[in-house]
C-alpha cells in the first residue's frame, strides 16, 4: 500500500467513525476496501494496522452480519483469509432490511402501547410507514442498480 492510499484509508476510517462506526471496525473495512490482493488474512489486516489479533477479530466479527466482509476457503492456508465482497454495497442495504423490519415492529408494538390520538402514536406510526416503505422500495432500487452495471460492463 502506497503512503498515499494508507493516508486515504485512514481519512475513510475516520469518515466512518465520525458516523457511528466503531474505531477498530472502521479502520478493519478501510484495510478491506484497500488492498491490493484479492484477499487477506486477519493477522495481514493487523500488522498493516499495528492492531492487537483480537481488536481485528473483534471487528472481524462486526462486519460479518452486515455483508461487508466474507471469509475465503483457501486451500493449503491454515489461515482465515477475507475480503471485501463484490457485492458488498447492495449486501449492507439487504442485511438491514431485518434491522427496518425490527424497527418497524417496534414502531407497531408502541403504537399499541399508547393512545392512538395521541402525537405518540402519529410520531411511531410515521416511523412505521417509513421503514415500511423502505421496505418495499429497497429491493427495486438494489435491482436496478444491478442492472445497471450490468449494462456498463
Amino acid at each position: 500500500m502506497t503512503d498515499e492510499s494508507r493516508a486515504a484509508a485512514e481519512e475513510m476510517a475516520l469518515v466512518l467513525t465520525r458516523h457511528g462506526m466503531q474505531r477498530m471496525t472502521a479502520r478493519v473495512l478501510s484495510v478491506l476496501l484497500f488492498a491490493e490482493q484479492e484477499t487477506i488474512t486477519a493477522g495481514e489486516i493487523a500488522e498493516q494496522l499495528e492492531a492487537s489479533a483480537g481488536s481485528v477479530s473483534g471487528a472481524i466479527k462486526m462486519l460479518s452480519p452486515t455483508g461487508l466482509i466474507e471469509r475465503v476457503p483457501m486451500p493449503g492456508s491454515r489461515r482465515e483469509h477475507y475480503r471485501f465482497p463484490a457485492d458488498g454495497w447492495p449486501r449492507l442495504m439487504s442485511s438491514q432490511n431485518e434491522i427496518i423490519r425490527i424497527m418497524q415492529d417496534a414502531a407497531e408494538r408502541g403504537i399499541e402501547a399508547v393512545d392512538p390520538d395521541s402525537l405518540v402514536a402519529r410520531r411511531l406510526a410515521d416511523m412505521r410507514d417509513f421503514y415500511e416503505y423502505l421496505m418495499k422500495e429497497l429491493p427495486a432500487v438494489i435491482e436496478r442498480w444491478h442492472a445497471q452495471r450490468e449494462e456498463e460492463a
